[in-house]
């Protein structure tokens, strides 16, 4: 691959970064960026291997995760009390309780959904619907109290329910951070608990779509050839430290502003997306 595909690779894992967990839709941001910017190599960038890449590139974003959050994930650390271990074990058993409808709905109708949703016109109007969604649920929560404002406080039940609204984020366009961050606060959560736990729930979720891709991609009689993990080892590495950044500022963000202007965002790129597809692409 020559220098300008090269660039292309890192400019994907910066956007892998940024868009996993805002929640804008990477999905949609990615479609977006291969229609804009096509590739030089296809011999490198197969439709197998390009089904593959954008959903393992993800595993750098999750990585930036457990870095970040690591202290709170281990329920080992000689730093917590027997309490706070305790506490930690419980978190993970709900993160785990939280996975199990995404997981089997994933690994049913995976097939399925490839063939039928991974469209550009599904991801325009994913984008606009919950960009509509976050706008709504914002302003009828600008007086609301939220009653979890701790993880003591996610019961097992309301941690399921918020892994069957994380089937939606199956769909593309529609953000896995986006709408579970919906659903877990219209089940009460306060933004920040709605937004750290969205990104536990990505942990297990993220690895298993990704063990699955791959072995599909080799199901399919694919292997990777040495340019192909490069490109994959590349594109990971700058997903995982762009990401680190990006948990840092909207951990920090979400405890002085709530998510209007992510919802105005995402209806502008669906619209966006709209326009490129019918009259510039098409």
């Amino acid at each position: 691959m020559n220098f300008i595909e090269w660039l292309r690779v890192i400019f994907l894992g910066i956007v892998e970064g940024i868009t996993e967990w805002l929640p804008i839709s990477s999905t949609g941001h990615l479609i977006l960026v291969d229609e804009i910017w096509k590739t030089s190599a296809p011999q490198v960038f197969t439709e197998s291997f390009t089904n593959m890449f954008e959903v393992v590139i993800q595993l750098g974003a999750i990585l930036a995760v457990v870095t970040v959050f690591f202290h709170k994930l281990n329920p080992f650390s000689d730093r917590k009390t027997s309490e706070q271990k305790k506490n930690t074990i419980n978190l993970w058993k709900k993160v785990i309780i939280g996975c199990i409808p995404a997981g089997v709905v994933g690994v049913l109708f995976n097939d399925w959904m490839e063939e039928h949703l991974m469209s550009w016109q599904v991801v325009a109007a994913m984008l606009i619907l919950y960009g509509v969604l976050f706008i709504g649920i914002e302003w009828l929560s600008r007086r609301r109290d939220f009653r979890i404002t701790r993880f003591s406080e996610l019961s097992y039940r309301t941690a399921f329910l918020i892994g069957v609204i994380q089937i939606l984020s199956l769909v593309p366009g529609t953000s896995r951070s986006g709408v579970t961050i919906l659903g877990a606060m219209l089940l009460g959560c306060s933004r920040y608990i709605a937004a750290e736990y969205t990104f536990y729930l990505a942990i297990p979720v993220m690895f298993g779509a990704s063990g699955l891709k791959v072995i599909n991609f080799f199901r399919e009689g694919g292997g990777f050839s040495g340019e192909q993990f490069a490109v994959v080892l590349v594109s990971m590495a700058v997903a995982y430290l762009v990401s680190i950044y990006v948990i840092q500022f909207l951990m920090g963000y979400i405890k002085r502003h709530d998510f209007r202007v992510f919802g105005v965002y995402r209806i502008v790129l669906g619209i966006l997306v709209i326009v490129c597809f019918t009259w510039i692409f098409g």
